[in-house]
């Protein structure tokens, strides 16, 4: 083959000038690293193409550009001189046909394998010189046929040098063959690729096409409803909710469907509420705890007159918090009598940590679908009093109180405690199912707290999962005391000796 060549290496060009002072015959071999500078004698390929010089032109960068003709292979049989160049002797390699029985036949059918191959390569897209398949229908001598292929279809250094130092031409066509099939597989996967590819885009665009052609007719007959702009604020809404992909995918399934129903249908209705849940719920909205022991300390002496030993045991939990973040448990419940202030503890608790405060009343709760929620085939189904408090505070992590907990019953819609035990417990409240949802939501950052009157009635497995810290009521003393504090407050313009008397007790409290 004629091909020109960009010499650059120093000792390169000064091989060049002394090969054009001569016979212009120049040895041309690859180095095994394309990166190597200076490469070392075994640093370069052993078999390589002995070429003629047919011109040599210098460039302005210093670089020369020669124009070679590759006469036949070589092999390098020593180096005579490497300074300031390399010199060798190089032995001539000949092509060499198998003497077995039947191999012109073998050698005619790889013949017309490989041109076959190159000509589906050609039907698929891969470029290649425009007169190279007519070239190869003049070749007779499968030696040379193989070379012109392997030179044109782009193989890597590796894969061209193995070719070249095979001297036996069936195992040559074998080897070109091998390559031409991988190439095959490579560009029909690409055809298949491209063809999904279009073919998808070809859907949607059709699909956008007649999505636009509706909203033109509906235009035009003056019917166009805000139904297209909700469908939309609902996509963008689950998009940016940062539910977790099962959620996710069930919200854009039922948003699917939303879309394929009529808006004024009940089942319309029920999806549109049930998405409108989902992207209400704080799936990833959470607040930052900002936990001070001394600030919390002021905090409860500035809620709470009197209980030392139970402002000591939140101090306790709280500075646990602190050093521990992700604490599991435990399920802190006030039990003591009414009015001791076990409600405006869990306030103080969620002021000094930074959370948002949630307080349900479980008073009197029978059904177990409270705490579960309902399952949507029920009319006027709602998600249950967990869910809808997280909804209504709009983070996943407040400071919850379940307030009267003593207090729940069961009759024959459930046990709500039963319930209560799944929320309770961590090892499984990271998955809690509300029946409304079906799907699962975490619960483990949540920060539960339980007051009761009285511990008795609580179920036993229920309270096994609680520290109960008991609320004794106030003596006399520090009843006085906490009035006169509140008189102080409120009656500001009383004197002192009024305020502290027994009729202005009797009267005000």
């Amino acid at each position: 083959m004629i091909l020109p060549l960009f010499v650059g290496r120093e000792a390169s060009i000064k091989a060049v000038e002394e090969a054009m002072a001569g016979q212009k015959i120049i040895f041309l071999a690859a180095q095994k690293n394309i990166a190597d500078e200076n490469p070392a004698p075994d640093a370069i390929y052993e078999t390589g193409t002995y070429a003629m010089i047919m011109r040599m032109r210098k460039l302005p960068d210093g670089r020369v550009k020669v124009l070679v003709q590759g006469l036949g292979k070589a092999k390098i049989e020593k180096y005579t001189t490497k300074e300031p160049f390399y010199q060798v002797k190089i032995s001539k390699l000949q092509d060499t046909l198998p003497t077995t029985k039947g191999h012109e036949v073998a050698v005619e059918a790889l013949v017309r394998t490989v041109k076959e191959q190159l000509e589906k390569l050609v039907s698929l897209g891969r470029v290649l010189a425009p007169d190279l398949l007519m070239v190869l229908d003049e070749i007779n001598e499968p030696g040379k046929l193989a070379d012109l292929i392997a030179s044109n279809i782009g193989l890597k250094v590796e894969d061209a040098q193995k070719i070249l130092e095979v001297a036996d031409v069936l195992q040559r066509l074998e080897k070109v063959s091998g390559f031409l099939s991988r190439e095959l597989d490579v560009m029909n996967l690409q055809a298949k690729i491209r063809s999904q590819a279009r073919d998808e885009m070809t859907r949607t665009q059709r699909e956008y096409f007649l999505r636009e052609q509706l909203k033109a007719i509906k235009s035009e007959l003056g019917e166009i409803d805000s139904k297209e702009d909700e469908l939309e604020e609902f996509r963008v809404k689950i998009e940016a909710s940062g539910m977790p992909k099962e959620v996710k995918q069930e919200a854009l399934k039922q948003l699917g469907r939303l879309e394929k129903m009529h808006p004024d249908s009940s089942e319309s209705s029920v999806a549109r509420t049930y998405l409108e849940t989902l992207v209400e719920i704080p799936w990833a909205i959470h607040t930052e705890d900002t936990i001070d022991i001394r600030r919390a300390k002021e905090i409860l002496d500035e809620d709470h007159f009197g209980l030392e030993k139970v402002k000591e045991r939140i101090l306790e939990f709280l500075a646990v918090r602190k050093l521990k973040s992700k604490m599991v448990g435990p399920i802190l419940c006030f039990s003591g009598p009414p009015g001791v202030g076990k409600t405006s503890l869990g306030k103080s608790i969620a002021r000094a940590m930074g959370r948002k405060f949630m307080r349900v009343s479980l008073g009197g709760l029978r059904d177990e679908a409270e705490i579960r929620g309902h399952r949507r085939t029920y009319v006027g189904a709602m998600p249950g009093k967990i869910i809808q408090g997280l909804k209504q505070v709009k983070t996943n992590n407040p400071v919850f109180m379940l307030d009267e907990i003593d207090k729940l019953g069961s009759d024959f819609r459930g046990d709500p405690a039963s319930a209560l035990l799944e929320v309770l417990d961590p090892e499984q409240n990271f998955s809690f199912t509300d029946h409304y949802l079906n799907l699962p939501y975490d619960l483990s950052k949540v920060l539960f707290i339980a007051t009761a009157n009285l511990t008795d009635p609580i179920p036993p497995a229920l309270r096994d999962r609680m520290e109960v810290i008991q609320l004794p009521g106030y003596t006399e003393d520090e009843k006085l005391k906490a009035n006169r504090r509140l008189s102080c407050f409120f009656f500001e313009g009383f004197s002192f000796e009024y305020l502290c008397n027994r009729h202005f007790h009797q009267r005000y409290f």
